[in-house]
């Protein structure tokens, strides 16, 4: 599983980020999860609203940091 935050380093998109490892370290499951702060590389993904969570290359969530415990039924359900 490929995991991707998306934004520009500000402290909404490291709760994300930490969230997010923290959500597969609880799950146990194997996936690569990154930071993405290149704007045209954010761009090309169609976001508007940071930050933002991609799953296997699609828009999960954008504009928010859902609570761990969301994040984690969204990795389940893919």
């Amino acid at each position: 599983m490929e995991i991707k935050v998306l934004g520009s380093g500000c402290s909404k998109c490291m709760r994300l980020y930490d969230a997010s490892v923290a959500a597969v370290q609880d799950l146990g499951i194997e996936a690569q999860v990154e930071k993405v702060t290149d704007m045209a590389q954010i761009a090309s993904y169609g976001v508007m609203s940071m930050p933002a969570l991609l799953i296997d290359g699609k828009v999960a969530v954008m504009g928010r940091v859902p609570p761990k415990e969301q994040i984690k039924l969204l990795l389940q359900a893919r």
